[in-house]
Formats: structure tokens, C-alpha cells, sequence
């Protein structure tokens, strides 16, 4: 994998990754206003948990039409966010990023009138990856070569933005699909570079440190052993296992785990890289055939932290789909969004079983 670091007019950084070396001179010629990142973290003494405030993202570009797609290769009188007249996979910090490492730091310690609520600087970093300069191709309809390039560059930017100062975890990340509230078309995912541990993480690391210290085992290897052997598995190989958890929230959920216990994604081997473009592809294409039309999905990388707990974790995507049922969506409603309680509209053993069916 060859890597091109440029800058972008405003002085954001864009970074071009070919699998040879290919020359990246283009300049980006737009007379842009400077980035102007406003968001600060606050903190919520009920949960134990920080949100990030950034309202300086109202503006941010809203599904335009394809022919004014800013991810979309520059051409003559038309200049986009990315300069060249095409690219293999393309990162490049957000316009309207959510955190940013040259953001405020000067913000009061507390939200005003509550002393509880602590308040931080946004730092951080938020970056998009583009898989592909071809608007009209999803992710399910990239070749094996590029998805294997998809998944260096995701390892290589998780190594770079662990190392930032302030950085705690590293999230990449894919929504796909106007029902998921994608906000352009173009074939992109984004990553995330927290500065604190986000709650999935916590919760499920400090479930990880009660089962040890109950049964002296890891609660990841015992959920995989169980999982590998039951009936929910819908696709298996000798380094990756996908399967639909017992206790789905999503009406179409799956896990993928590695058969080797890694943190992170740089922490994957190139053998474990190789079936991991494989079997992507496989569960992306399933999602995309279990109906008539493609099933608008999340797919949610769970690293370790970048600090604590790392010989606890166990690298593991999650993907899962909002879509029911034909026509049908799941909506978040009182129990979920109230209270956190889901309640399913499917049955865990149904859906693997018709994943498992489906062909294309």
C-alpha cells in the first residue's frame, strides 16, 4: 500500500492510498473559508457518559445531487474535496468534523449552572474514507483487491490516530443508506478518534472483567466458542466467524469475529487481512440480497481502547440493518429510545437461517 499525504485550501490533510505507486500532484485551487471547529464535550452526571456539542455542524452538506457530489474526483470547472481526476481509496479530515485537534481549548469546566456537568475541549479527530471514486458502486460492489485495501487503510489510520495526543479510542465505521441518515451518496465511511472510551466500549469491557473474575475465563472466547458451534452461525472460515448473536437488538444483525484474538484491526495478520475482504464481502452481499432492495446498514468496528483493557478485548464488527421486513423499518421508539430496552421484531435463529439462504 502506497500512501500520498496532501493538504487540502483550507489546510485540512488528504490522504491518498494506491496499491502501486502513483503520482499525487494535483492542487486544490478553491478559495475556501478556514475550518472553524466550535465543539466541546460535556459530560451527563446521570449516565456517567460524555456527548459531544457541536453545533457548528447544522450547515453541513446535505444529500446533493450526484453531479455536485464534493467526494467525487475534480474535473475541469468542477473542483471537489478531492483534487485528483481519480483515486483508488482517498481519507480526508471532515469539513464539519465533530472533533478536531486544533479546536478550542479554552472552554469553561462546567456547563452553565451545573457544576456536574464538566465540560472539555472537542479534541479529537474525525476523518471520511472514500472507498471508491465511483459514486454509483456500493461497498458490496467492490472487487476483493479493493476491499483489501479498504481494511489496510482502516488498520494504518486506527495506528496513526491512536498515537495522538488525547486520542482514547479509534472507531471506523460505515452508514449506509438514506434510512441509516447518510447525508451524501457517495460510497464513504468515516473514522473516529475519541478522546474518551465511547459507553459500548465500557460496558462491554467491564462485562469482560466480571465474567473473568466470576469463572477466571475471557467472555469473548467463551461467547465465540459458544457462538461457532450453534446455530446461528452464517458464514465461517479458518480466521472468522460471523453469526447472529443470541440476544440481537437489530431485526438483521451480525458479529464477525477473527478466530485469533487481536485488539485492533493493525493488530490482523495479512493471512487474517485476506479472508477478512472474503467474508466482507460475503455478509455485505447478503445484506444487500435478503430483500428486494439492498438493506440500508450500519457496519461498527469494536476496537480496544487505545490505553485500558487491551489483553481483555477481542476485535469484532458489528453490521446490522434497521430494515424488518419488506417496506418495513425498526423504529427506535419509547422502550429503546426511553429506556434502552429493545425489544426485537425478529427471531435470531429466523435470521441466520435466511442469511444463510440467500444467494445472488
Amino acid at each position: 500500500m502506497f500512501r500520498t499525504r496532501r493538504a487540502l485550501a483550507d489546510g485540512r490533510e488528504i490522504l491518498y492510498f494506491d496499491a502501486r505507486a502513483v503520482a499525487r500532484d494535483a492542487v486544490d485551487g478553491r478559495d475556501l473559508p478556514a475550518v472553524a471547529t466550535r465543539s466541546q464535550l460535556r459530560f451527563d452526571p446521570l449516565l456517567g457518559e460524555w456527548v459531544v456539542v457541536a453545533a457548528h455542524r447544522q450547515t453541513r452538506t446535505f444529500l446533493p445531487p450526484a453531479d455536485q457530489c464534493p467526494l467525487c474526483p475534480s474535473r475541469p470547472g468542477r473542483p471537489t474535496e478531492v483534487p485528483e481526476s481519480d483515486y483508488q481509496v482517498v481519507v480526508l479530515e471532515n469539513r464539519f468534523a465533530s472533533l478536531a485537534t486544533d479546536v478550542d481549548r479554552g472552554v469553561p469546566t462546567a456547563a452553565p449552572g451545573n457544576p456536574l456537568a464538566e465540560r472539555r475541549p472537542g479534541l479529537g479527530r474525525c476523518e471520511v474514507v472514500c472507498f471508491t471514486s465511483e459514486h454509483d458502486r456500493d461497498f458490496a460492489q467492490l472487487d476483493r483487491d479493493r476491499v483489501r485495501l479498504v481494511v489496510d487503510v482502516w488498520a494504518e489510520r486506527t495506528a496513526e490516530l491512536s498515537a495522538l495526543e488525547g486520542v482514547e479510542h479509534v472507531f471506523c465505521f460505515e452508514n449506509h443508506g438514506e434510512e441509516i441518515g447518510v447525508t451524501l451518496d457517495h460510497p464513504h465511511g468515516q473514522v473516529y478518534a475519541y478522546p474518551f472510551v465511547p459507553p459500548r466500549v465500557e460496558r462491554v469491557l467491564a462485562s469482560a472483567r466480571r465474567h473473568r473474575a466470576a469463572t477466571g475465563r475471557g467472555l469473548f472466547a467463551d461467547v465465540l466458542a459458544a457462538e461457532r458451534s450453534g446455530p446461528r452461525v452464517v458464514a465461517a472460515d479458518e480466521h472468522w466467524t460471523a453469526f447472529v448473536p443470541a440476544a440481537a437488538r437489530w431485526p438483521y444483525e451480525v458479529q464477525l469475529f477473527p478466530t485469533r484474538q487481536v485488539p485492533d484491526l493493525p493488530a490482523l495478520d495479512d493471512a487474517e487481512r485476506d479472508a477478512l475482504a472474503e467474508v466482507y464481502l460475503d455478509l455485505l452481499g447478503r445484506f444487500a440480497h435478503r430483500f428486494d432492495t439492498p438493506m440500508p446498514y450500519i457496519a461498527s468496528w469494536n476496537q480496544a481502547p487505545v490505553h485500558e483493557g487491551r489483553e481483555e478485548w477481542w476485535l469484532h464488527l458489528q453490521l446490522f440493518s434497521l430494515r424488518r421486513a419488506p417496506g418495513k423499518l425498526k423504529y427506535l421508539a419509547g422502550s429503546e429510545s426511553g429506556m434502552g430496552a429493545f425489544i426485537t421484531d425478529t427471531d435470531p435463529e429466523d435470521v441466520a437461517e435466511q442469511l444463510r439462504a440467500v444467494t445472488w
